[in-house]
């Protein structure tokens, strides 16, 4: 009889346990998709921002109108199941257009000395920031759920529910080069 008690308490608390790191996934897994959201929302307000910047672009530049409505064209939407590649993308879309957006503004002294531009590009420069710090925190949550996937025995649970290692935000070639706007 004691060993039949011993064996059930033994076999509570191994499903217990399994139940906790299970658990433990999947709020690691949401903190995951939840910092891509964020990276994804910061970038979308950095869109914004730069169809602001066009909009005092169209002002100065009339015959730039046309480039300025495709660019306005290509803004990609992002969410919180956007891939990695999905949002490298469009934000390496952004910064072409944020590029092209400098080229015209070197060719319009007025419109680069006019304070709806200087403003408009400190909100850009600060939605950058934003995209930074969001990245970093996303590859902060992803290193912790990657290590407990790859931890014994955690990785025994994860491995039988399936539960995969997520992939980082890595520095590009081009954005170790990027200016500072």
């Amino acid at each position: 009889m004691v060993y039949v008690i011993l064996i059930v308490i033994i076999i509570i608390g191994f499903v217990l346990w399994m139940v906790s790191v299970y658990n433990s996934f999947v709020t690691l897994r949401e903190r995951v998709f939840n910092a891509r959201a964020q990276i994804a929302a910061q970038i979308e307000s950095r869109w914004d921002a730069i169809s602001n910047l066009i909009s005092a672009t169209k002002e100065y530049a009339q015959h730039e109108t046309s480039l300025l409505e495709n660019i306005t064209a290509t803004r990609a939407s992002l969410h919180r199941d956007s891939s990695i590649e999905e949002i490298e993308q469009t934000d390496a879309e952004l910064n072409n257009v944020l590029g092209r957006l400098l080229a015209i503004s070197e060719a319009y002294p007025d419109l680069k000395a006019s304070q709806v531009y200087q403003t408009t590009m400190e909100s850009v420069n600060k939605f950058e920031d934003h995209v930074r710090h969001s990245r970093m925190i996303y590859n902060d949550v992803v290193t912790r759920f990657n290590r407990r996937i790859k931890q014994f025995p955690t990785n025994i649970v994860g491995t039988m529910f399936g539960f995969k290692e997520q992939q980082y935000f890595e520095q590009t070639e081009a954005k170790a080069e990027m200016p500072a706007w």
